[in-house]
């Protein structure tokens, strides 16, 4: 789709909107890396993403790549640009054909910088001198396929800017002029080079009107990340930095965190001066990162990260080249991912679709499925005992959890503070953000069965074809649809366990897999069973399966979870405490119990089941 087309109707709306630019990484791991990244932001619904096209056509190739597999298979509207530098026609003629071809329709021509080593652009034989020039070959051969977009330059272009004052105007006004012939070759939409006086881009947007020039014109905002690259970006393009801009800088130059922090509140500063005097929408310069872009328009009200589904319902954390394909993971782990990677981190393979025929191709996955020691140790790992860390973490985790217990009936208030939300510290969780939003319909379910003996460490609720923008079900990319089966994972008490076990074996539609501390496991599921637990089904893309209940995992998993009643829990308290004695007795004597409904689309429930109700 042309991106006046979808401008335009938002225009229509009355709705501001944004978008994002990122440049062509020159390995294949960056590329991968970026791939992730705009998963994650395009998730956010950018109204287009545009990818650059290397100084002096360096990266020409993977461009093209990037741009066909943005639009195709991260669907979102996807510009590419367009630059005239080493670009014969013939190579012009063979891009956009390309692009055309996969189902790019939007360029953003440019002429282009010198190519690395050059002072001065350098018309190639048979190529373009200027984005004049390049605009009408477009038009002229490709009809109005193309959407197209051109740059336009608030303090003038680089090459016109000067120190003599009247110069330094005429220039400005010819840089207008040359606009607006670029807009009546056929440019539909403006973006604008960098700046940081926003007032400045104010009385461009009303000069260009002067001439009649009609168009959208989006600002292009480019966050202040470092010191260095501030200046070396401002220096390159000859931005003006008005001097207030530039005295704070320098007073924190030393100090990357707060160098990173003024330009997200500068960042913010200037979009909302930009939406308060009409500007349509922001066009941000992400230069491949994540973090400031979004919190400047996070801050500006243009998106609600609460609000924007997850990539993958755990997070992912790429470790390394080979970990960037990794798409399942056993469900025991959910709520502690760095142990997760911790015990992962050696793999020399990842699954990228089923763990159940990805991870038995060779590799670490593999080793678990047949029972072999894959998972690595946590024992020395310094994070396992964080409340080592400090008196005041201590304190702090003592508040939540007791600062004594006088019995179970004090560690079954725990767990049930905790499916309420008056505890967001929990033992078998890493952080602090209490339980995850998507287990909050369970709450009360939660509470019932922790007041009943049944201590939830893990769970999620059935779903059944949620949209996967779903504010709390919700994952993976927008336009898909998710599914989960409703999953338990809790201790009981030995007797507990035997009134529970034949309630389970009389629900067909029931899997289980349960254990003691020191014991086997045991239950209705194969030593190889894997159950998939959620899946997702979303434009272009296979069906995606995330997360996945794997009785191999299981014995490595119990041995984690019994620990961590005396490192994160027991630890609290002193060496010879009734309380740490209390929870010694729990985690060598109690069940671990993990139970998934397989009856997710009638909706069965399982905690009814456990609760024998």
């Amino acid at each position: 789709m042309k991106l006046i087309d979808k401008i335009n109707q938002k225009l229509k709306e009355g709705k501001t909107f944004f978008s994002f630019e990122f440049f062509p990484p020159r390995t294949e791991e960056g590329v991968e890396n970026l791939f992730e990244r705009l998963d994650r932001m395009v998730a956010y619904a950018p109204i287009f993403c545009d990818i650059t096209w290397g100084a002096g056509g360096s990266t020409a190739d993977v461009t093209l790549d990037i741009a066909t597999r943005m639009q195709n298979q991260v669907c979102v509207e996807t510009m590419m640009h367009l630059t005239c530098t080493n670009m014969p026609v013939e190579k012009l003629e063979s891009a956009l054909k390309e692009v055309k071809k996969v189902g790019v329709q939007n360029i953003l021509a440019l002429r282009g910088d010198p190519p690395k080593g050059q002072e001065k652009f350098e018309v190639v034989e048979g190529g373009f001198s200027c984005a004049l020039d390049l605009v009408k070959y477009i038009r002229k051969e490709f009809g109005d396929f193309f959407g197209i977009c051109v740059a336009g330059y608030p303090e003038a272009h680089p090459d016109g800017i000067v120190e003599d004052p009247q110069q330094m105007e005429k220039n400005y006004w010819a840089d207008i002029a040359y606009l607006k012939q670029k807009v009546d070759a056929g440019g539909e939409l403006i973006i604008t080079q960098l700046f940081y006086d926003v007032e400045r881009f104010v009385q461009f947007v009303a000069d260009c009107r002067s001439v009649g020039i009609t168009v959208p014109i989006l600002p292009g905002i480019m966050p202040i990340m470092t010191y260095g690259g501030f200046k070396r970006m401002t220096g390159f393009c000859k931005t003006k930095v008005p001097a207030e801009i530039s005295d704070a800088l320098e007073a924190i130059k030393d100090n990357d965190e707060a160098v990173k922090n003024f330009g997200i509140d500068l960042g913010v500063r200037m979009c909302r001066r930009l939406l308060e005097v009409g500007t349509p929408g922001v066009h941000m310069y992400t230069l491949n990162l994540e973090k400031s872009a979004v919190a400047i328009l996070e801050r500006v009200g243009l998106i609600d990260t609460s609000r924007v589904p997850r990539p993958l319902p755990w997070r992912h954390i790429p470790s390394g080249t080979s970990r960037v394909v990794e798409a399942v993971r056993p469900v025991f782990w959910s709520n502690r991912p760095k142990a997760y990677l911790k015990r992962t981190q050696e793999w020399t393979s990842y699954p990228a679709g089923s763990w159940a025929t990805n991870g038995r191709r060779g590799g670490a996955p593999a080793a678990a499925s047949s029972g072999g020691a894959v998972y690595g140790s946590l024992s020395e790992q310094p994070y396992m005992s964080r409340h080592s860390c400090s008196e005041a973490r201590r304190e702090k985790a003592r508040a939540a959890w007791g600062a004594e217990l006088g019995g179970v009936e004090d560690v079954k208030a725990v767990f049930k503070k905790y499916a309420q939300g008056e505890v967001s510290l929990f033992p078998w969780a890493e952080g602090e953000a209490g339980l995850p939003a998507e287990c909050a319909p369970l709450r009360e379910q939660l509470a019932q069965l922790a007041a009943a003996g049944y201590l939830v460490i893990n769970c999620q609720p059935g779903v059944n074809g949620a949209p996967s923008t779903h504010p709390t079900s919700g994952w993976g990319a927008p336009g898909g649809y998710v599914y989960g089966r409703p999953y338990l994972e809790f201790f009981c008490s030995p007797e507990a366990w035997e009134a529970l076990r034949p309630r389970l074996d009389a629900v067909p539609s029931v899997s289980y897999i349960a254990s003691t501390a020191a014991g086997s496991p045991a239950g209705n599921m194969g030593a190889d069973d894997v159950i998939g637990l959620t899946w997702g089904v979303f434009p272009g893309k296979e069906v995606v399966q995330p997360t996945v209940l794997c009785a191999a995992s299981f014995p490595v998993w119990k041995e984690e979870a019994f620990g961590l009643w005396a490192s994160e829990w027991g630890a609290l308290y002193g060496a010879d405490s009734a309380s740490r004695s209390l929870l010694a007795g729990l985690a060598g004597s109690w069940v671990l119990v993990a139970a998934v409904q397989n009856d997710y689309v009638a909706g069965a429930d399982l905690a009814g089941v456990v609760l024998g109700q």
